[in-house]
């Protein structure tokens, strides 16, 4: 595969699998809009890639897209360090054509907010109003942008330059894949209880390496044998959404919520509203995602070199 086509397949599967359903289609629409509502000097320094690309955190960092791919180094962080790693590793003899990392790095880094809007979506989809959601998820987008300013975004993608890896990240796309996967387990499995929700999550291989490292599905808030009730899974978006959405979504029928990590406050909060809370484990969510698009590729022959905390489990 041409390195364009890994990242095309990326997008194509992140539209199929997104939460928005056919809203994508929409957002895309409007994005062009307004790049066209836009002045000359403004469209001068708008990324095109968002005309046909909703992930804004998903991107090809360095490469022209035209490089012939066998092989690839995959993990879920790929910063300075794994890129070193590469190089060393083919100095050695070992085929690496390109790097995919799953966390945004670079470009995708510095622009991750922009992809934390369908969390109002999913909490729409919960029974949640969509004017509510989007309020609840204005300041935390805000935040987000404020704190992922500083960051120094081009670090790992100048090493990658400066050795000639070519380099793209996966994160939306993935996490929606997990995120679809997971909703269709529950769709699919009745869970009476939170520990059945546990169970059920532990018969998927990736959370089952993770548990044996010690960074399984824990139950962060509720007890086991509390019933689960309503199940809101928390895959995709970006990264963690507000405090404030676990009142709403305990008013919406939520009886507990299974997400990748979550913060003290999040926790808190998620308590004070006695929703049961599943941390199913950041690595592993992740890998998991990771995993059913690496699939794709190893469908296409390409060999998969896992690194950085990626659980590799390959699937029929």
């Amino acid at each position: 595969m041409k390195f364009r086509e890994i990242y095309d397949l990326a997008v194509s599967l992140g539209k199929k699998y997104d939460p928005r359903g056919d809203g994508v289609v929409i957002c895309l629409e409007k994005e062009l809009k307004e790049y066209q509502a836009l002045k000359n000097h403004e469209q001068e320094f708008y990324d095109t890639e968002c005309l046909m690309n909703p992930y804004a955190d998903t991107r090809i960092l360095y490469g022209s897209g035209n490089e012939d791919i066998t092989a690839v180094m995959t993990g879920i962080d790929i910063e300075t360090p794994e890129v070193l790693m590469a190089d060393q590793l083919r100095s050695k003899g070992r085929r690496i054509d390109a790097l995919i990392a799953h966390h945004p790095e670079g470009i995708a880094q510095a622009a991750l907010h922009q992809v934390m809007h369908v969390q109002a979506d999913m909490l729409a989809d919960a029974g949640v109003p969509i004017n509510v959601a989007e309020g609840i998820m204005e300041s935390r987008i805000a935040e987000v942008h404020r704190a992922i300013m500083p960051a120094n975004h081009q670090r790992a993608v100048d090493a990658a330059r400066l050795l000639e890896v070519p380099f793209m990240c996966v994160h939306s796309p993935a996490d929606n894949l997990a995120n679809y996967y997971l909703n269709q387990l529950f769709a699919e499995n009745a869970c009476r209880s939170v520990e059945d929700v546990t169970e059920l999550l532990l018969t998927i291989p990736e959370y089952q390496m993770a548990r044996r490292l010690k960074a399984g599905p824990r139950i962060l808030a509720g007890d086991k044998k509390r019933q689960a009730g309503q199940i809101f899974v928390k895959m995709t978006g970006g990264t963690g959404g507000s405090e404030k959405a676990y009142e709403k979504l305990a008013q919406a029928g939520v009886g507990t919520v299974i997400a990748m990590h979550m913060t003290e406050k999040h926790r808190q909060a998620a308590k004070d509203s006695h929703i049961n809370v599943i941390v199913s484990g950041h690595m592993a969510s992740d890998s998991l995602g990771m995993n059913l698009f690496l699939d794709q590729l190893r469908n296409q022959g390409i060999e998969i070199l896992p690194c950085a905390g990626l659980l590799r489990v390959e699937r029929q």
